[in-house]
């Protein structure tokens, strides 16, 4: 490659990492004029104006007038640039031990249309999970219409995978082993043609409450999510730790009792074995497989103050505590969430989770910590898998089809507030 096609090769990567960067700020924030982007991405106007136009071609966004414009600002108002209700969009499932959801997500996390089915997915086979996740999703997209164009599908499972592939190499609570569950929903959902990427429920929850909810203004960060099993996602620096296959974050399966109960892992006395679903219905009496519907019944004996259901959801506090109190030591989070049956039961186990960090955690990393619940509930887990979906489309919006031609740039826009030194400031990659 000769200078000429390296220059022309940088300037192409410059111009797909702003259209990203652009995607990225709408879809993470609100309506934007183009005065506001050309400050937040430190980008001239009339640079603002071809990303726009691009993007608006590629049927993502599009422009208004804005309203109630002060009459005497000087030029035409800038035109505020929205996302399309009808742009790109994610498939969301969430494959979890006691119901099967999915979700319809557009850009900017918007929930379009949502379905659940509440069952037992314990030891059910994945084909079988599977073909009952497409009676679930047909009617919900058959009832769809006007909505955005599903460009990619997202799967959360309680389970360790693989990030290279989606790749399920465990997932105890569900009793599945070594399941290429992408390539069966692939094969389930042909017609949509659509890649499929696969990530741990925990990881995923994490990622939508870091962006949208519990974790937003913090750098490091911690969210604990538990529904059959235990798990972790961790973000440092704001990076979320994935390992070098995606494992990281199995929290649930760290050893606190050498001679403990055996774990769906395979191993004994780990942390999800004390405080898990099935150890939390166990200590109080419930059938440990009881599900959903024994864990309503717990919630409402604690309500009504029995003596029995307290203590158990004491004691689980108490040991969550112990392994909450290890990973503000290791991480030095600034805020740790609870999601999941955590964020259910949190009013009777925050207390003994407090106790346990007060005696077993460092004082200085524990004088910096926050406990909190998850503030997306439920949907963090749809959420979470709609952000991974659609990463490629965000990383790269110019590979997205043109729907049209990019409409001639307009340069005769207002500088409202706009920074003189941004204005000048360098294209940043």
């Amino acid at each position: 490659m000769g200078i000429r096609g390296e220059i022309e090769g940088a300037q192409a990567e410059i111009r797909r990492r702003n259209l990203s960067r652009m995607l990225r700020d709408l879809h993470l924030s609100r309506p934007l004029s183009r005065s506001e982007l050309a400050v937040r991405l430190r980008l001239d106007r009339s640079t603002v104006a071809s990303l726009v136009s691009e993007l608006a071609a590629r049927g993502v966004v599009r422009e208004r007038r804005r309203s109630g414009a002060i009459p005497q600002s000087p030029g035409r108002p800038s035109p505020v640039v929205e996302l399309l209700p009808d742009g790109p969009g994610a498939l969301a499932v969430d494959i979890a031990t006691d119901w099967l959801g999915a979700a319809v997500v557009g850009l900017g996390g918007r929930i379009i249309a949502s379905t659940r089915r509440d069952r037992s997915l314990c030891n059910t086979p994945p084909q079988k999970a599977v073909e009952e996740l497409e009676t679930l999703v047909r009617p919900m997209l058959a009832g769809l219409e006007n909505g955005p164009r599903i460009v990619a599908i997202g799967v959360s499972v309680p389970g360790l995978v693989r990030s290279e592939d989606g790749h399920v190499h465990l997932a105890p609570a569900l009793g599945w082993r070594d399941v290429e569950i992408g390539q069966l929903v692939r094969e389930q959902f042909t017609e949509l043609n659509a890649p499929v990427f696969v990530g741990n429920d925990a990881d995923l929850a994490t990622s939508a409450e870091y962006l949208r909810g519990s974790g937003r203004g913090t750098s490091d960060f911690i969210c604990i999510w538990g529904e059959g099993g235990l798990g972790a996602g961790i973000v440092v620096d704001g990076r979320l730790l994935g390992g070098s296959a995606g494992y990281a974050g199995e929290v649930g399966h760290v050893t606190i009792d050498p001679n403990g109960d055996l774990c769906h892992c395979g191993a004994r006395g780990c942390l999800e074995s004390v405080v898990g679903e099935e150890a939390l219905l166990r200590r109080s009496g419930r059938d440990p497989l009881g599900g959903t519907a024994a864990f309503e019944d717990l919630i409402a004996a604690a309500d009504r103050g029995e003596r029995v259901a307290i203590a158990a959801l004491a004691e689980s506090g108490r040991c969550l505590g112990i392994g909450i109190s290890g990973l503000v030591n290791i991480f030095n989070p600034n805020r740790v969430a609870l999601g999941g049956l955590y964020a259910r039961v949190y009013p009777y186990v925050r207390a003994p989770i407090l106790r346990e960090l007060e005696t077993r955690a460092i004082p200085a990393p524990r004088a910096m910590v926050d406990l909190v619940t998850v503030r997306l509930g439920g949907n963090a887990l749809l959420l979470g898998a709609a952000e991974l979906a659609l990463a490629p489309t965000l990383d790269d919006p110019g590979a997205l089809p043109l729907a049209e031609e990019p409409a001639p740039i307009e340069t005769g826009d207002a500088p409202e507030g706009l920074d003189s030194e941004a204005s000048r400031a360098p294209v940043l990659g």
